[in-house]
């Protein structure tokens, strides 16, 4: 169709699409019961190019990538594929498939327990699956070829999650993908992993593969990206050659709004403590079976720290035995100054602390149930479920938290897991401020979630703190944690090596305590 629209356009004297277009898609809509998710959606992506596709949790990108992965069949509009001439419907994956449009989502979606091998064939119609040998030899040439750190026999369960990611996207490029969509692929990773993902993606580049980039980390897309389109509410914003756009203005059109680097949340004051003050908690020598090395620990009324630290530095480790969620083998805890036993997460929700996991997905909501039953979930434990709140209650409840978070869903009676993943993240934390903590803390609570939520997130923090609550605020976006937190622990190798607060609070600081800095 795209060769079509060009003959078209050279009758006329004129050229409206570009010739190595690979995917055009043209005036998408999709609407779902009081939701209409996309209006009016265009969006073009060319042969060899890496292409952003940049908005708000709730924006309409998974939408539109489910339309082009037949997983939702549009309303209205129309795709066009190079290579056909006619504009195409897509009624499921192994259609969009057998088109060149091939997907590799957040959670990885092969078979940990088959080989390398078996997941890069599985479910096709292949002669190396009746002949093993050829099967290993063909997927040894194929991870070679793209320089994937992997053996066509291994187990997948026993590679990282990069290259898990790796060999997802090698299945999708021998089965002749043209169009290469990655859905926050990044999002599990580290910096070393990220960097081979990305060597990988220019390859394909340079191989003329088209890929679509959904991440929420703005670095990543000014590393590797060529173009951005950004949607908003279900709308086209724009589409926007990468060196076009600085980060600043991106932020600005995913928001709707002028956003100067988030100095709306620079501008507000750190929540800080009186140091005469009895720490709402304190702990001394306190390790867990995680692997920790005994640590010290206090945080007052009011005050927002944080752990900061490299991934797999503790820090998650430290707070998951502050909450009792980890096997504590020794230490001594202290609330408002008196001895207190937190042996599990149930003794230290008694004692007016509350957790935010870093896993949303495992160990935050639960997918089934409806938005106002996450809600009232911790505090009916609280209570106990032989006095469950009645129907009014919860209902109260539910449109109190959602009215107050702004939480996006057609009604409390939502199934949580249609939500979008920033949307996810506030029922949760609707959960634990509605059993009124003393001490709350949020681990990755902005992970995978869009910019306007972060700084509501952000915003949100400080005003509970201003009010008297005490947060402990673990992110892996130092920026982000400078914004919120005025006293950071810095952790290095599951230890605690510094201690950082008022003029010190810098990135130069954090990163040389990080490297050499001991306590």
């Amino acid at each position: 169709m795209v060769l079509r629209i060009i003959w078209k356009s050279e009758i006329r004297g004129e050229q409206t699409v570009k010739d190595n277009a690979v995917l055009e898609v043209k005036n998408i809509h999709k609407s779902f019961p009081g939701v209409r998710a996309l209006q009016g959606v265009d969006f073009t992506l060319r042969e060899g190019e890496i292409h952003a596709l940049m908005g708000e949790n709730g924006a309409g990108k998974s939408t539109l990538i489910k339309v082009l992965t037949g997983v939702y069949t549009k309303d209205e509009g129309e795709i066009f594929i190079k290579g056909k001439e006619k504009a195409i419907s897509i009624h499921s994956p192994q259609e969009a498939q057998k088109l060149g449009i091939s997907t590799v989502y957040q959670e990885i979606t092969l078979c940990p327990n088959l080989s390398v091998a078996e997941n890069m064939y599985i479910g096709r119609e292949s002669s190396a699956l009746t002949n093993w040998k050829k099967m290993n030899a063909d997927a040894d040439k194929i991870l070679k070829n793209l320089d994937i750190p992997a053996k066509a026999t291994q187990q997948l369960a026993s590679c990282s999650i990069a290259v898990q990611q790796m060999v997802a996207i090698a299945r999708a490029v021998d089965m002749n993908c043209k169009v290469l969509i990655l859905d926050e692929p990044t999002s599990s990773l580290d910096e070393q992993e990220v960097e081979k993902l990305f060597g990988l993606m220019r390859d394909l580049k340079s191989r003329g593969v088209g890929i679509v980039f959904v991440t929420h980390f703005l670095d990543q897309v000014y590393e590797v990206c060529d173009r951005i389109t950004v949607l908003r509410d279900g709308k086209l914003v724009g589409e926007y050659e990468i060196k076009d756009l600085p980060r600043v203005q991106l932020v600005s059109k995913m928001l709707g709004k002028e956003l100067d680097d988030l100095s709306d949340i620079k501008g507000e004051s750190k929540a800080e403590a009186s140091d005469d003050s009895v720490p709402v908690l304190e702990a001394k020598g306190l390790y867990s079976n995680a692997g920790i090395k005994p640590f010290d620990f206090y945080i007052k009324k009011g005050e927002v720290n944080g752990f900061t630290g490299l991934l797999g530095s503790g820090r998650s480790e430290c707070v998951r035995a502050i909450f009792g969620a980890d096997k504590v083998l020794g230490g001594i805890v202290k609330k408002n100054g008196k001895e207190v036993k937190i042996t599990s997460p149930l003794a230290a929700m008694k004692n007016g602390i509350a957790y935010l996991p870093e896993d949303r997905k495992r160990d935050g909501i639960v997918g089934d149930l409806s938005v106002k039953e996450n809600i009232i979930l911790a505090a009916q434990v609280l209570r106990g479920f032989f006095k469950p709140f009645s129907k009014a209650e919860k209902e109260k409840f539910a449109e109190e938290y959602i009215k107050l978070l702004d939480i996006k869903t057609a009604s409390p009676e939502t199934p949580i897991k249609s939500l979008s993943g920033g949307n996810q993240q506030k029922v949760i934390l609707a959960r634990w401020l509605m059993t009124h903590p003393e001490y709350l803390i949020l681990d990755e609570p902005t992970r995978g979630i869009d910019v306007g939520t972060k700084v509501d997130i952000q915003k949100l923090v400080l005003k509970l703190a201003g009010e008297g609550m005490s947060v402990t605020f673990i992110s892996s976006e130092t920026d982000e944690m400078l914004r919120t937190c005025s006293r950071l622990i810095v952790m290095r190798d599951r230890k605690v090596v510094g201690e950082l607060s008022g003029e010190d609070l810098t990135q130069n600081k954090i990163m040389s305590t990080i490297a050499g800095g001991e306590k």
